[in-house]
């Protein structure tokens, strides 16, 4: 079957600064990475959407509604949807495959040096393209040193553009032992961040190593269903936040300390434009 892509470069810039430009007409802006890579900053996750077939129809609806940034990994089994959804919005609307960031994940089950490298080309070959945008060490067990050494290598194969690592925040030393023997370094680490969980040592920690933090469940999706959800921290209580409605709230924080994050959802057809997010200050 024919992969979907071709990779694509950018100059290199002051990393996390905001870029001006916008994802075409959803007014989402651009970080700007320590590799000059530009990113869409909020987009969609797909962790326990269901079928594939949900999987597809939630990516397709949420680009044709303006997103450009899809994350997906190895262990949520969304692969093969996202990659279908990429190409059917692509050939439908013109939108060429270098707008729309994809990122997805290794589990350590496929950690090691010679054994990686392969599951990339696994994980390419199920969701049908040339190259990925972003691809993170999922969880910081096993061989992930040896992990880390076939992905620079997919790096420099143009299979992937952009590396980061996931939850390494179990400690201090876990987290310092790995920037110091890693050749390439990260450009993002993906951890919980949210109004409740503002992770301000871990911010001022990756900032040295000129690193974003992207959040997933940016609305605190544990707790969601409580009461506790609708109730703003300290924090965040200030007229022009507290006056919107919640997730809206918690949304406005996000931007304004310029995460990247990714609420995970189904979308359906009905669903609101992300535009709505573009008058977020």
């Amino acid at each position: 079957m024919r992969r979907f892509g071709g990779c694509a470069t950018s100059k290199k810039a002051e990393s996390g600064a905001k870029d001006t430009s916008k994802t075409g007409a959803a007014g989402v802006p651009y970080l700007t990475l320590n590799n000059g890579v530009k990113m869409p900053q909020f987009g969609i996750g797909t962790f326990n959407l269901g079928t594939d077939e949900v999987v597809y129809n939630s990516v397709l609806t949420a680009l044709r509604e303006g997103y450009r940034h899809i994350d997906t990994a190895h262990a949520y089994r969304a692969e093969l949807g996202v990659g279908r959804a990429v190409k059917q919005f692509c050939e439908e609307s013109g939108v060429p495959r270098s707008e729309i960031w994809v990122t997805s994940k290794v589990w350590p089950t496929e950690y090691g040096e010679g054994v990686t490298l392969p599951a990339i080309d696994r994980m390419l070959e199920r969701m049908q393209l040339d190259y990925l945008d972003l691809l993170y060490i999922h969880q910081p067990a096993g061989d992930y040193f040896g992990a880390w050494k076939d992905m620079e290598k997919a790096v420099e194969l143009g299979k992937v553009r952009t590396l980061g690592i996931s939850d390494f925040d179990y400690n201090d030393t876990m987290f310092d032992d790995f920037m110091a023997k890693a050749g390439t370094k990260p450009a993002i680490i993906q951890l919980e961040c949210h109004p409740y969980a503002q992770r301000l040592d871990m911010r001022k920690k990756i900032a040295e190593h000129g690193m974003i933090l992207e959040c997933w469940f940016p609305w605190v999706e544990a707790a969601r269903e409580t009461e506790a959800f609708f109730q703003p921290p300290s924090s965040m209580k200030s007229p022009e936040i507290t006056e919107r409605p919640p997730r809206k709230s918690f949304s406005a924080g996000i931007f304004r300390k310029d995460f990247p994050s990714f609420p995970a959802q189904k979308i359906q057809p009905t669903s609101r434009k992300i535009s709505r997010f573009s008058t977020l200050p």
